[in-house]
């Protein structure tokens, strides 16, 4: 019972593990792409459930105490609230740490470069369209991979709507 409480491993040390292993995999899953973090194909989870286990000693060390894990967990929160306060609220890092949307279809063409650099299979902008109702690719004006992975579809006959000005005056409320 004395082991529950009583961590093995110094917090401090904890703590920085914790803070080194959620930076790499940050690094590392921004450096594979946003398709990735889109939609998990079986694959991609095994991979994440294998990578959860192969840092779990990494972060905590030989460590099985309550404390430690409770440490290690808040620590991971912390990390990902602190981030996210740099991306929303202050703008920092926003572009590296997100990234940009990407055009995967202009005016009914395919941009084949733009899909191999973003690991994006034309059948996922076709499930995407379908997804959308949108049954003819020279229909699409646009087809976008968003920052978060999915795919935005943006019809010919979708109206356009300027929010330029409203949006610069939004910025300097701020």
């Amino acid at each position: 019972m004395a082991g529950l409480f009583n961590p093995g491993t110094p917090l401090l040390q904890i703590v920085l593990r914790c803070v080194v292993i959620y930076l790499v995999l940050l690094t590392a899953l921004r450096l594979t792409g946003k398709r990735q973090l889109g939609q998990f194909t079986p694959f991609d989870f095994t991979v994440l459930l294998l990578i959860a286990n192969a840092v779990q000693n990494a972060m905590i060390g030989p460590d099985t105490s309550l404390v430690g894990g409770v440490i290690g967990a808040f620590t991971l929160l912390a990390l990902n609230y602190g981030v996210g306060l740099l991306v929303t609220r202050y703008g920092l890092f926003q572009r590296e740490l997100q990234g940009d949307p990407t055009i995967l279809v202009d005016n009914g063409k395919l941009l084949l470069a733009n899909m191999r650099r973003e690991h994006v299979d034309p059948n996922d902008v076709l499930m995407a369209m379908r997804e959308h109702g949108v049954e003819d690719l020279a229909k699409v004006q646009h087809a976008v991979l968003e920052t978060d992975g999915t795919i935005s579809i943006v019809t010919s006959d979708t109206p356009v709507m300027h929010t330029r000005r409203r949006v610069r005056r939004m910025r300097r409320t701020l």
